[in-house]
């Protein structure tokens, strides 16, 4: 073959490929949606999963220092996956120490919540079963069904009823994954109702407890009591425990079934020791102090001006419906410009439609703070 017509060939391919890329990006951009990454921003924070401070405690950054300073190991590479040369005591010994804390048999470290979904919903279901999903549901879930060989069914948000028909409809083994305080919405789920359609048709409970953990003690399952009836609770640490990484709750027999067949436990590097000490540290000082107080009187301050509708009253996520892309984009601007850093949440992330400013609220933020984000919202929408 002509050397020239081969190379050529190849251009006019690729040219096409970079075409279709092109094409689509430009169309979110005409819509207002294309995303970019945000240059680091200084100002009041609305919008980071910091909901209890800790991420930014000076008294945790020094305690974790000491520690370092006296153990340097703690910063070097693990090595390779856990099954090879990445395990450690550290690690085991935080997932003790874990496991007690959520009164669960057994608890799995993993890099992330993302991870750790991925390693769950892509490992127990098999081709016989059908996992039902809130259709609201965290996209690590949808990303991790498309990758296991079991069928995926939507139940509507927090429909108890729609979830049972479905249920009823199934012949073989159903999985049920739901969030316990949902990212986007900031409303919760009615663990109870749910748990106890598990229970009757025999299937297996799944919660993803990402944005309720530390802002309701170990989370909505451990404060309802609902261990025995929920098959494997994720916890995950980047968010109001303001470290990293995730932990899958769950029974001996499940954690054994992950390691043995989870690819993205297996084939996964091992974080460095000092990720799961600050998670041990946090959880130290998370138990000794009261500070979920404090994140509940500013949530209240700012649900006083009727802007969220959606949202639960206790949650730190307050869904501010703004359903046009332009609109939206110049409320979150004009925040941006008189110093509050939010997010707004555009479409195809959320349905078409429901576009929102998600407002997180935190221990830090002042009744002065919030007066003035809800003032200049109220006034624009």
């Amino acid at each position: 073959m002509d050397q020239r017509n081969c190379t050529g060939s190849i251009t006019e391919t690729m040219d096409s490929i970079y075409y279709h890329f092109r094409e689509a990006l430009e169309k979110r951009k005409e819509e207002g949606i294309l995303r970019s990454l945000p240059k680091p921003t200084q100002g009041i924070d609305f919008y980071s999963n910091d909901y209890l401070g800790l991420a930014r405690n000076a008294g945790l950054h020094d305690t974790l220092l000491q520690q370092i300073m006296k153990e340097p190991q703690l910063l070097f590479g693990s090595t390779g996956s856990r099954l090879i040369s990445g395990n450690s005591s550290e690690i085991t010994t935080a997932e003790t120490c874990i496991a007690e804390e959520h009164q669960y048999p057994s608890a799995l470290l993993f890099q992330s919540g993302y991870n750790a979904n991925l390693a769950l919903f892509s490992t127990l279901p098999n081709r016989h079963d059908t996992i039902i999903v809130d259709e609201c549901i965290h996209r690590s879930v949808h990303d991790a069904c498309n990758m296991s060989h079991a069928a995926k069914l939507k139940f509507r948000h927090n429909d108890v009823g729609h979830l049972e028909s479905k249920l009823k409809k199934q012949k073989g083994h159903c999985y049920i994954a739901v969030e316990s305080l949902y990212s986007m919405d900031g409303d919760l789920a009615p663990l109870y109702e749910i748990a106890e359609l598990a229970e009757r048709y025999s299937a297996s409970l799944l919660v993803d407890e990402a944005h309720a953990f530390g802002v309701f003690g170990n989370g909505l399952v451990a404060q309802y009591g609902l261990q025995n009836k929920v098959l494997a609770t994720v916890i995950t640490y980047g968010k109001a425990l303001g470290a990293h990484g995730a932990a899958i709750l769950t029974n001996d027999l499940i954690k054994d079934y992950l390691i043995n067949f989870a690819s993205p436990f297996i084939y996964s590097t091992s974080p460095q020791n000092w990720q799961w000490r600050v998670i041990k540290n946090n959880y130290t000082y998370l138990k000794n102090q009261n500070l979920s107080s404090q994140l509940m009187e500013n949530i209240r301050i700012f649900r006083q001006y009727g802007l969220s509708a959606t949202s639960f009253e206790n949650s730190p996520i307050q869904a501010v419906m703004i359903p046009d892309h332009f609109r939206l984009k110049k409320v979150q601007e004009t925040l941006s410009e008189n110093g509050f850093l939010t997010y707004a949440v555009y479409s195809p992330t959320v349905k078409s439609g429901t576009e929102r400013l998600r407002i997180c609220l935190h221990t830090f933020n002042t009744e002065e703070e919030i007066t003035e984000l809800a003032r200049i919202i109220k006034y624009m929408i």
